[in-house]
């Protein structure tokens, strides 16, 4: 294993600069770039089918610019391209990330029905005020024609975390400038605005949320991703959600192995859940933490049917709520008993906040196997910073591990550091050497859990005091309130530790396989032959070639 760094990375900010970009709110809006002046984009939708028209639109302060418009898959495809495209400045509202920006189409191009599906990049050039370019980056998604599709993949891209971390505009369901003192998220954000940088295209080199750091001693934890992204002037959150950093690595890997695949977004499950019953095999990757109950729905319906899920993902986490026609997403999380006004009904389950809470009843392992408030972080801030970074094996006889030379004991990825930044897991218990989920942990009958490593849901130390770190036990004290109701010390230590896993099993007539970690794609991305093996025998087998 390559040795690794034992500073932090330097990406020439100050000091007062870093401890802003680690604790501190920063976000992208129309005017920001001031005097260089800027091109912004969205479209009408997040998915089209062949056929229909995309519309775009742009606020720019050129009166022209140039689009480029290339699908995103194993080789990259120009598609589209023209110049002399008019364009002008189109006024924002303040709370945009929320109503949406409003803008007026400026743009518009039809599917022709030879582009095959896949995720389409748009590009936007404009000459700023310096006579230097200005560039914006979106992304559309383009469906696949209907009915049977043997042989090939539906991947699903995770559009409603996207929609949670987006930072442009201002607010989304972490951070935001709503509320009397303007400095609360918002628990409603909107379709119709652009993306964050960093959301649709990203440089090779930018860094990933795992510390990719052997910190010394007594060192306190920080985010090398943020102070990057400030320093750059990408997103706060281009790093936990989006195209450029897990759904497109994928999509790649998937291409170039060889599989056909195509691409819906997580809506189509949501309107149109008819869309997974062409296909034997369906994939979600990297961060997929928010979903609606119609969505869950459509999963289990096709796997109950006989359909088999494939996800390389983590953090399987909160329900949402989906308002006009798709365009707005609702999530009150922690703040649902307050504000939701779906939890003062007399029917609560859909409630948007915690799929595990009482309100809500519908725990996520009923669906993919794992829990998310039994795993969450590693590899991240002071959660097991020095843990595994890969998968440690326990049942290396398992199908899933074919061809690949692993040992009981071995860590699967732990070079390309597939171990974090969120994991999902299960309380479970040892016989013999080996784990097997609890009876009280949820877990669907007959599965088998083929690996495990250590997460947890807050940060402590003996030797670091606890205002130095950035989360400390904030998090872990709202899903005990969320949970159990109050965030006593007991119910602290029932959530405190956690731990990530992989596991398979069967549901009705079909099957699912969970490796429950967002960074599984770091190894698609940095060429790990073992776990590019394991990706292939899990979709070789479920697109029934063995």
């Amino acid at each position: 294993m390559k040795k690794l760094p034992t500073s932090f990375p330097d990406f020439g900010l100050t000091p007062e600069e870093r401890g802003f970009a680690q604790r501190q709110h920063f976000y992208e809006w129309a005017g920001m770039d001031g005097a260089r002046g800027e091109i912004w984009c969205y479209s009408d939708k997040l998915s089209y089918r062949l056929g229909e028209t995309v519309r775009l639109q742009v606020s720019s302060t050129a009166p022209q610019f140039a689009i480029k418009l290339v699908r995103d898959g194993g080789s990259e495809v120009k598609i589209l391209e023209a110049t002399g495209i008019a364009a002008r400045w189109q006024n924002t509202p303040d709370q945009c990330s929320v109503e949406g920006c409003g803008w007026e189409t400026v743009f518009e191009f039809k599917i022709s029905a030879d582009w095959p599906s896949g995720g389409y990049r748009i590009k936007l050039t404009a000459e700023g005020r310096d006579g230097r370019p200005i560039h914006c980056d979106h992304i559309v998604i383009i469906l696949p024609e209907g009915g049977r599709k043997q042989g090939r993949i539906l991947q699903v891209a995770a559009t409603g975390t996207w929609l949670a971390y987006n930072t442009w505009g201002g607010s989304n369901h972490y951070d935001g400038i709503t509320g009397p003192d303007r400095n609360l998220w918002s628990p409603v954000v909107s379709t119709q605005r652009p993306w964050g940088r960093g959301f649709v295209v990203l440089p090779p080199d930018a860094p990933r949320v795992p510390l990719e750091v052997m910190m010394p001693p007594k060192t306190v934890p920080r985010h090398p991703h943020k102070e990057w992204a400030y320093a750059t002037g990408h997103s706060k959150k281009f790093a936990s959600a989006g195209w450029a950093t897990y759904d497109s690595h994928f999509f790649r890997f998937a291409e170039r192995a060889g599989y056909a695949v195509d691409l819906a977004s997580q809506h189509e499950l949501h309107f149109s859940p008819e869309i997974l019953s062409g296909y034997d095999c369906v994939a979600f990757v990297g961060h997929d933490e928010y979903w609606t109950w119609e969505m869950r729905d459509a999963v289990d319906a096709y796997v109950d049917q006989g359909g088999r899920v494939a996800r390389f993902a983590g953090n399987f986490c909160w329900q949402t709520r989906l308002q006009d026609e798709g365009r707005k997403q609702v999530c009150y999380k922690g703040r649902a008993r307050s504000e939701d006004p779906v939890y003062k009904t007399g029917d609560s389950k859909r409630t948007a906040t915690l799929w595990e809470t009482p309100e809500v009843g519908r725990p996520e392992a009923h669906t993919f196997g794992l829990n998310s408030t039994r795993g969450i972080y590693a590899g991240w801030l002071g959660c097991a910073p020095r843990g595994a970074r890969g998968f440690p094996i326990y049942r290396p006889e398992h199908w899933a591990f074919a061809d690949t030379g692993l040992f009981y004991g071995d860590v699967l990825g732990a070079e390309s550091h597939i171990f974090g930044y969120e994991v999902d897991g299960l309380d479970y218990t040892m016989r013999d050497g080996l784990p097997y989920p609890t009876s009280t942990s949820n877990a669907p009958e007959g599965l088998e859990i083929l690996a495990v490593g250590m997460a947890a849901q807050a940060e402590w130390s003996a030797d670091i005091a606890p205002e130095a770190f950035a989360m400390g036990e904030s998090e872990v004290q709202e899903a005990a309130e969320m949970l159990f109701g109050e965030a006593s010390s007991a119910n602290i230590e029932k959530l405190k530790r956690g731990n990530g896993m992989m596991v398979n099993f069967k549901r009705g007539k079909g099957e699912v396989f969970h490796a429950g970690s967002c960074e599984w794609v770091a190894g698609l991305l940095r060429n790990d032959a073992m776990v590019e093996q394991v990706t292939r025998n899990v979709l070789t087998r479920y697109l029934g070639r063995s």
